[in-house]
């Protein structure tokens, strides 16, 4: 069973853009300042880059010994 759709290379370019976007829209839901909507959002987008990069391998080990 294969899954192209997944290693397409081109579905990953949004996810950099997607991260970003996410995080400032966030941050300037939380704070007025644009210092501390940065500040914010990089936190903020370096913890969610944390969680996927996370799930990728948790999900990646299952695949490869559990499978």
């Amino acid at each position: 069973m294969s899954f192209p759709l997944l290693f397409d290379p081109l579905l990953y370019l949004h996810l950099p853009v997607l991260i970003v976007v996410i995080s400032l829209v966030y941050s300037a839901t939380r704070h007025d300042h644009w210092h501390a909507i940065f500040r914010e959002a990089f936190r903020w987008g370096l913890r969610m880059t944390s969680f996927l990069v996370i799930i990728g391998v948790v999900l990646y080990v299952l695949a490869t010994f559990i499978v």
